[in-house]
């Protein structure tokens, strides 16, 4: 029994060497085999082109980002301008669709002459 309990101490525990390697690389934040060989992602900022493509999000270029800044609330106009909260980004021109003539409830939907836009709808009450 004695003879038992010398050769396991003798025997080194496969956790203990594990966790007591100075040179461990097992970090989960490391890039995986896959994800290293894959090549760099096309954005628009390096191939301006892959916005006017079929189904990009717009033909604009903004932070790596196609947008459309004729639509966009975080890019209206120019890159970088933002809307406020309750305004929508029209022709490239933040509005507000509550209470704008122009654009009432939605862009380019126009109010009749004389009348005026409340809460979205031309000649409300």
């Amino acid at each position: 029994m004695a003879s038992a309990i010398t050769t396991l101490s003798a025997i080194p525990d496969e956790e203990e060497s594990f966790f007591n390697e100075e040179n461990n690389n097992t970090s989960l934040r490391g890039r995986s085999r896959f994800l290293a060989s894959r090549p760099p992602a096309m954005t628009c900022d390096r191939y301006p082109k892959v916005c006017r493509a079929s189904g990009s999000a717009g033909p604009d270029c903004c932070k790596k980002k196609c947008v459309d800044r004729n639509t966009d609330r975080a890019n209206c106009g120019k890159c970088g301008r933002k809307c406020k909260y309750a305004e929508i980004c029209c022709k490239g021109k933040c509005v507000n669709p509550r209470s704008d003539k122009k654009n009432c409830g939605s862009c380019n939907n126009k109010c009749k002459k004389g009348s005026s836009c409340a809460y979205g709808m031309c000649s409300y009450a």
